[in-house]
């Protein structure tokens, strides 16, 4: 799962020039084609900054190439060599090679330490600057700044928030097939500052951030059944989420990040229940003798998407965050099974099993 990984008071920004030309990308299924953008290196304060200066603009390189919507081009064709980004550059030098979109920037070590990081957005066509930043941080946290770069060049030029400043939280597996370890841990989306949060001692399954980033949900089989966990990343404390008879899993935080929504077992059934963070009340969403699992929250906490397999095989079914009546979505051939619902609610995201197959697909919350 992908969040964001911001945290206040660690990068100061100050406002450069602002944009004067609106860029927007509209994608229309068939005919996309990827924007070209510019990426020189960033310019060096001293020549101490090279590396960090070169690294920067080689992760929004990265980024921007690895979501499909960019095309950088490659440096060995650029013309002009950008030694001052408070100039503007030579426009015709970009056009010649086909660059939509230019990023300028400056990397400097101050006299406190600190690295300032600076750039600029420039629309070659039009020949404007569309945004400018500058950001001031530790220098170890280079690459989050090329990350936060990043985000906010995809978000001027597509209209959509950007995601490259975020971390995954992942179930790390390693040693031999016949004794294998499965550790917590988690990275920046980009796979770089891998961080293992647990030892490895117990199985862990099912990590889930909170909104915040500051929490994760996930199921661990200890001792004795498997429980729902909460852990702190900052302080590495957890708890378990109710400290109830039987199993409980597949947990996911609500949008607020105050409750936790879960499957518990009871018997040879599994249903669904919602905790309050805050009360540690618990409340049961659903009442059946099916296996109710995999609840996800809509981005409104309106609504939950869940699997279950109430009509025979595994399917996807909408209800209310409160419980009550449950409409089935999904009715295709085959089992349906681990829904998640998209960020901006339009979608939700399944997968399906049928003979032998095994895919990912997206269905509207009305089924179609």
């Amino acid at each position: 799962m992908m969040t964001g990984a911001a945290s206040a008071g660690l990068l100061l920004a100050a406002p450069m020039r602002r944009a004067l030309a609106q860029a927007r990308v509209t994608v229309t299924e068939g005919n996309f084609q990827p924007i070209p953008i510019a990426i020189p290196n960033f310019v060096p304060g001293t020549q101490g900054d090279n590396e960090v200066a070169a690294g920067i603009a080689q992760v929004i390189t990265n980024n921007l190439k690895r979501s499909g919507l960019f095309a950088p081009i490659d440096q060995a064709a650029f013309i002009e060599r950008i030694t001052n980004i408070d100039v503007p550059p030579q426009f015709a030098n970009w056009r010649q090679i086909n660059a939509q979109a230019l990023v300028t920037g400056r990397a400097t070590r101050q006299g406190d330490g600190r690295l300032k990081a600076e750039f600029r957005l420039w629309d070659v066509p039009q020949a404007q600057q569309l945004t400018g930043q500058q950001y001031f941080t530790s220098p170890e946290s280079w690459r989050r700044i090329a990350h936060i770069i990043s985000d906010q060049i995809y978000e001027r030029l597509t209209g959509e928030k950007g995601y490259f400043d975020s971390r995954v939280v992942f179930v790390d597996e390693t040693g031999p097939k016949d004794r294998r370890v499965k550790r917590l841990a988690m990275m920046d989306q980009d796979g770089a500052n891998v961080r293992y949060l647990t030892r490895g001692a117990d199985l862990v399954l099912t990590p889930r951030f909170s909104p915040s980033t500051q929490e994760i949900t996930y199921m661990e089989f200890g001792q004795g059944d498997p429980r729902v966990y909460l852990f702190n990343v900052e302080t590495g404390q957890r708890e378990i989420v109710g400290n109830f008879p039987g199993m409980s899993f597949s947990p996911r935080f609500s949008p607020d990040g105050q409750r936790i929504v879960m499957s518990m077992q009871q018997g040879g059934n599994s249903n669904l229940f919602v905790m309050d963070l805050r009360s540690k009340s618990m409340t049961r969403l659903t009442d059946t003798p099916a296996i109710d699992t995999s609840p996800s929250y809509a981005p409104d906490g309106g609504r939950i998407c869940f699997e279950s397999d109430r009509g025979g095989k595994p399917q996807i079914y909408v209800m209310g965050a409160n419980g009550g009546a449950a409409q089935r979505i999904s009715f295709g051939e085959g089992s349906y099974s681990t829904p998640v619902w998209s960020p901006r609610g339009d979608y939700i995201a399944f997968t399906k099993q049928g003979g032998g197959q095994f895919a990912i697909g997206i269905m509207k919350p009305d089924g179609s």
